[in-house]
């Protein structure tokens, strides 16, 4: 007889079932609790009789045996569980996955269209960048550089998670450090939930678990969310503290690219010390061409 097996040989839906169910409890439903329960919240005989399946039938899904699963079953479940439009999306995803499909060992590199380089330039007074698959950054315009230093980061981490947890300047940077963490996790874990299997996706976790407990803590967590919009308090080294907005856009015909810009109302300190550093970062003039130019002829 083999031995069960253990939380690292578990399917996703798995450990991100039964944490969601451990998150509801039962006296929600006005289940009566009887005796000693060896975890916390829902069993998952409970969440079968509140969707309507079978024990058996739950139990499949759990296991990462539910393939065929209905979208009416799922939702039931999601329902059971109050996942919200992001946690039902990433369900959905984990339970469509197929197991022992084959993988190439590297994916594709992630490029960036022309046409979004040139867009990024244009926008000299706005930070933006790119991020890609495992929140990879792909490309950034002099101002999303200023703000946050892509450039001064080794080619082999660029990435936004590697950075917070294992870059020590992360933490004076981010001032709501433990929130930009818990966020970043979250997506990173909606993106494993979007791409099963991804091998690099797989390194990435596998470094940050070993060298991270703050990491390994937050990816146990099995939460998920997206990334939209909202506000990030950073502290620049130059500028000092600055109170941006963000707004993350999908791109067309690219569906795991993001273009992120920053903004700041006209008048606050947070706007002057972006024009201070948009000052820095433009281009100078070329004084062979200003001395040519008809401004400088007429002069």
């Amino acid at each position: 007889m083999t031995d069960p097996p253990g939380p690292a040989q578990e399917p996703d839906i798995a450990t991100f079932l039964r944490a969601r169910r451990a998150a509801i409890r039962p006296e929600e439903f006005g289940l009566p609790v009887l005796g000693r329960r060896r975890v916390p919240g829902l069993r998952r005989e409970e969440v079968a009789q509140l969707a309507g399946v079978s024990p058996d039938y739950y139990v499949r899904l759990e296991q990462g045996r539910g393939h065929n699963v209905s979208d009416s079953v799922l939702a039931a479940v999601a329902r059971v569980l109050r996942l919200n439009d992001v946690e039902r999306e990433h369900l959905v995803n984990l339970a469509r996955s197929t197991p022992g499909r084959s993988r190439p060992a590297r994916a594709p590199r992630q490029q960036v269209r022309p046409g979004m380089r040139v867009l990024l330039d244009m926008m000299q007074t706005v930070p933006a960048f790119i991020l890609g698959r495992r929140l990879d950054v792909l490309a950034w315009n002099p101002m999303g550089d200023a703000v946050n230093g892509f450039s001064t980061w080794p080619a082999g981490q660029r990435n936004v998670v590697w950075r917070t947890f294992l870059d020590p300047r992360a933490r004076m940077f981010y001032r709501q450090w433990d929130t930009v963490a818990a966020e970043t996790v979250a997506f990173l874990r909606l993106d494993s939930g979007r791409h099963p299997g991804d091998p690099q996706l797989a390194a990435l976790v596998g470094e940050l678990s070993v060298t991270s407990p703050e990491f390994a803590r937050l990816w146990a967590a099995q939460r998920v969310k997206d990334k939209t919009f909202g506000a990030k308090l950073l502290h620049h080294p130059v500028v000092g503290d600055l109170e941006l907005a963000f707004e993350t856009l999908a791109l067309p015909g690219e569906p795991d690219q993001l273009l992120v810009t920053y903004t700041a109302p006209p008048g606050t300190p947070t706007y002057e010390r972006l024009q201070l550093l948009a000052s820095w970062t433009a281009p100078q003039a070329d004084p062979v061409a200003k001395a040519a130019s008809p401004t400088a002829n007429n002069s």
